[in-house]
């Protein structure tokens, strides 16, 4: 099968992570999946191998590769049929920090994440009642001399219970009080494990997919106002500077699921026979596989157009939202035709088809829902009068 990919500068790489997820078959996937449990060997397996600090600059402990790299990375990790999303904030969830933090908060986190003795991986922005109306958020950091007093909840905090680090965004100046919309909210980076029962609280989150999401509450919580990234009111914009590399990352993502889903359906169907023949063989089957396979190739061309623009440090808003949006279409596709092509075994346990089902559809409503990705292009690249 062709595949069309940004250059072979990263064909080391993608065959280090195929060799690395070759040891850890199915059968791993299946009992993690089946018992709710964190992939934590393949996680650590990856951290010594370096993977995940693989954005981190040279001068802190990390490769100092480019986005278009990372995007690589986790394009394997599915389509080996493994899962990057236990561990995947851990590449670029430090980006803020290193954009925007101080010159100590760099020297002391940017170093101990690259090594991977410390876990940034746990990003708390959603709340229950605001949803992806961020500038709505309820949870407060009020200065009290030389801390913060945290007070609130957030939702959707995954791989929390895996972290030794969160970014938290949190109202610093009430809403009534500021200018512009984006201002008054801060971004803290916060050790939970100094926080954990003293005014921090994680609660799992059980969904559809081993995901390892979490509530997170915030009971008083007493923070050092060094923790505090950057300017205090910018944090917004802090974040914003960040979800660029979210969506091409996640987006590399779903075309890694979309391929593993694509080769499954062909082998399958190539190898069942029906009535004396492949089913491959017939057109209602090959039809949906090929339409998907079309789809995930043309997500991907947007996937690495926006990592090309990312790296160049050019503006890439409209790009990074498409190649999200057209990635988790393909894959949900790539998979839908993949379950049919199946039939009944595309519900068994031992195929691994379902429980690539379930955790792609994920990406369709997060980190962004597809209708917001479209109101974003309507608004910015249309000029469209906001709908919301």
């Amino acid at each position: 099968m062709t595949e069309s990919t940004a250059s072979d500068r990263f064909s080391d790489i993608r065959d280090g992570v195929r060799a690395l997820c070759a040891q850890f078959p199915g059968e791993y996937w299946r009992r993690v999946d089946r018992e709710r449990a964190y992939p934590a060997e393949f996680v650590q397996a990856l951290t010594e191998a370096g993977y995940l600090a693989c954005l981190v600059p040279e001068e802190y402990g990390g490769a100092g590769l480019p986005l278009a790299a990372a995007c690589a990375i986790l394009e394997e990790i599915q389509k080996a049929g493994a899962n990057g999303g236990a561990c995947h904030a851990q590449i670029y969830t430090m980006g803020t920090v290193l954009r925007h933090g101080s010159t100590a908060q760099k020297a002391k986190y940017l170093p101990e994440i690259a090594a991977g003795r410390l876990r940034l991986q746990a990003f708390g922005v959603t709340e229950p009642t605001s949803g992806t109306d961020t500038l709505s958020l309820r949870t407060t950091a009020v200065r009290q001399g030389d801390r913060y007093v945290v007070n609130g909840q957030k939702v959707w905090t995954s791989r929390a219970e895996h972290s030794d680090l969160m970014l938290l965004l949190a109202r610093t100046t009430p809403k009534e009080q500021v200018q512009k919309k984006g201002e008054g909210l801060s971004v803290f980076l916060i050790d939970m494990r100094d926080a954990l029962g003293r005014g921090l609280t994680i609660r799992p989150i059980r969904t559809m997919m081993n995901h390892a999401t979490t509530e997170v509450f915030f009971d008083s919580l007493e923070i050092p106002a060094d923790t505090l990234v950057g300017e205090e009111g910018k944090g917004f914009r802090y974040i914003l500077s960040g979800m660029n590399a979210e969506r091409i990352l996640i987006a590399a993502e779903c075309v890694g699921d979309a391929r593993w889903f694509i080769a499954k359906a062909s082998g399958y169907a190539r190898e069942r026979k029906v009535f004396g023949r492949p089913i491959g063989q017939n057109q209602g089957v090959q039809f949906p596989i090929a339409r998907a396979y079309a789809q995930s190739e043309a997500a991907n061309l947007m996937v690495e157009r926006a990592a090309v623009l990312f790296d160049a440090g050019q503006p890439c808003g409209p790009e990074a939202n498409m190649a999200k949006m057209l990635a988790a279409e393909a894959s949900w596709a790539a998979a839908e035709a993949c379950v049919q092509t199946h039939g009944g075994f595309g519900f068994a346990e031992e195929y691994d088809v379902e429980r690539k089902f379930r955790e792609t559809r994920l990406y369709q409503v997060a980190p962004i829902s597809t209708n917001l990705i479209l109101a974003y292009l309507a608004e910015h690249v249309l000029g469209l009068p906001r709908s919301y």
